[in-house]
């Protein structure tokens, strides 16, 4: 390589003189010659070579492995051996320094030109990768988002002061230590441990994502929202050296989001505040002014038959009922919104249960309907919410009651499994249906299909009937077709008692 300096340390000045001689001959510039490891660490100061030739015997305190050893704590200058030994423990002494070539005496000068050449290239090359490996590091120190390597073993090999201060582990108490110490993680939901997506990566040798709502718990015990990937890597042969993830700290996010979902909730609860009141005054204005036409007119009216007069009375309890009837309703979502609806069961026969609850129906319904109920199975006692069922299956024969034409067919069956330990209610009638576009809302408070028209309700029987199913751990489905009618199935887990 032109223009390369040379320093050689020699003690032996023959053989100093000829090395130097073959060096010229090469065109290389030799800077200087140094006889004892004191004299050779000056001249490397003084000349600055590009390349030291050191022989390992030299005479003074220091030989040429313990020379070479001072000057590399000093400078990054490649040192080729010279040696007449090759014995094995000479050689292992040496390799420790990291050299960049060996050359046993005697020599020729292509010998010579060989090992200057190969030590040159060599430290060129590892400079240039050092220099790759120092720009990498500098990168990954400067990311604003945490970094951790580790080996195939899962050990940590390098973090960034990022993740010194996610972890509140310092890099120098983590290198070697398993990831899945250092890296620690939590689902918030659960509180349970998470799986380490390094591990993960080690494993599947593909990048893996955290779960959402994970925590990275810190050195001192801090749960910290985070989000996170981890990759693989490999050498280009595809064998794996070890994994690296990268994370960052979501707690802003995360407060961001709860933020959002709770200003959701409250335009929500104002939503459904307005409709409430808008219902419930709508509800109550035409069952009062009922009420007060029927007082008006008894108290006016001094001539008006028995017959009259019954009538007038039964509009005023039938408005007395329904008013009764949407207070309760309220009170209860009320109760259902504030999570005080409470499953409490008790032993009962729901065959005599579902009897009375129809023949109460038929005697308000008068002749209006055909009520016909149906219980398959073991007629025995269960156990069972039996107020929650009440509301269940009277809102749904309320419901089929009056989305129906009079004169039209209403059902009530069930059938209990005892395999199963279930019981299937089915109430069906033959209304005028739901529209297929309204299906999906129907457990909504306060909504209401778009061919309801002129009937009156207030949107919340479905949803109470849900809420009930819900306490029961149960299921809920229906099927319906417009001008046909609807079929709803309630599906709730039982105990059978003897």
């Amino acid at each position: 390589m032109a223009n390369t300096k040379i320093l050689v340390v020699e003690d032996e000045v023959i053989v100093a003189k000829t090395i130097v001689s073959q060096l010229k001959q090469l065109g290389y510039i030799v800077t200087d010659t140094a006889s004892s490891g004191a004299m050779a660490i000056a001249k490397v100061i003084e000349t600055q070579p590009d390349l030291i030739l050191m022989d390992i015997v030299l005479k003074g305190s220091m030989d040429g492995i313990e020379t070479a050893t001072q000057i590399r704590e000093q400078v990054d200058i490649p040192i080729i051996y010279l040696t007449a030994y090759a014995d094995d423990s000479t050689l292992e002494r040496a390799k420790a320094t990291h050299p960049f070539g060996y050359i046993v005496k005697p020599f020729t000068a292509d010998d010579l030109r060989v090992a200057v050449e190969i030590g040159l290239f060599k430290h060129q090359v590892a400079s240039e990768l050092q220099e790759n490996r120092d720009q990498l590091a500098t990168l990954l120190r400067s990311m604003s988002d945490a970094v951790i390597a580790t080996d195939a073993e899962g050990m940590i090999t390098f973090m960034n002061p990022a993740a010194e201060a996610l972890t509140e582990w310092q890099q120098d108490e983590a290198l070697g230590q398993a990831v899945t110490k250092v890296f620690q993680l939590m689902n918030e939901v659960t509180e349970m441990p998470a799986e380490n997506p390094i591990a993960k990566v080690l494993q599947s040798q593909q990048v893996a994502y955290l779960d959402n709502f994970t925590a990275l718990v810190t050195k001192t015990g801090t749960q910290i929202p985070i989000g996170d990937s981890a990759s693989p890597l490999k050498r280009p042969s595809g064998e794996t050296l070890g994994a690296v993830v990268v994370f960052w700290d979501m707690s802003d996010r995360r407060q961001t989001e709860l933020l959002s979902q709770a200003l959701a909730k409250e335009k929500e609860l104002s939503q459904l505040k307005s409709q409430f009141v808008s219902t419930v005054s709508h509800e109550f204005r035409n069952p009062l002014a009922i009420i007060r036409t029927a007082t008006e007119l008894l108290e006016k009216r001094q001539n008006l038959t028995e017959t009259q007069k019954k009538a007038y009375l039964q509009r005023i309890n039938t408005s007395v009922r329904s008013m009764n009837q949407l207070m309760e309703d309220v009170l209860f979502m009320g109760q259902a919104e504030a999570d005080r609806l409470v499953y409490q069961p008790a032993s009962f026969s729901l065959e005599q249960f579902c009897h009375d609850l129809v023949e109460e129906f038929a005697m308000f319904d008068g002749s209006s309907h055909t009520i016909v109920f149906n219980g398959q199975g073991d007629h025995q006692n269960v156990w069972m919410d039996e107020k929650l069922l009440r509301y269940i299956l009277t809102n749904l024969l309320s419901n089929a009651i009056k989305y129906s034409l009079p004169n039209t067919l209403v059902q009530l069956a069930f059938r209990i499994d005892p395999v199963e330990q279930r019981a299937i209610f089915l109430v069906q009638d033959q209304g005028i249906g739901i529209p297929d576009s309204d299906q999906a809302r129907l457990f909504e408070s306060f909504f209401r299909a778009e061919n309801v028209t002129s009937i009156q309700g207030t949107g919340l029987g479905l949803a109470i009937v849900k809420r009930c199913v819900d306490a029961h751990s149960g299921h809920i489905s229906l099927t319906s077709s417009v001008g046909v009618g609807t079929t709803v199935s309630v599906t709730l887990p039982l105990d059978l008692l003897a």
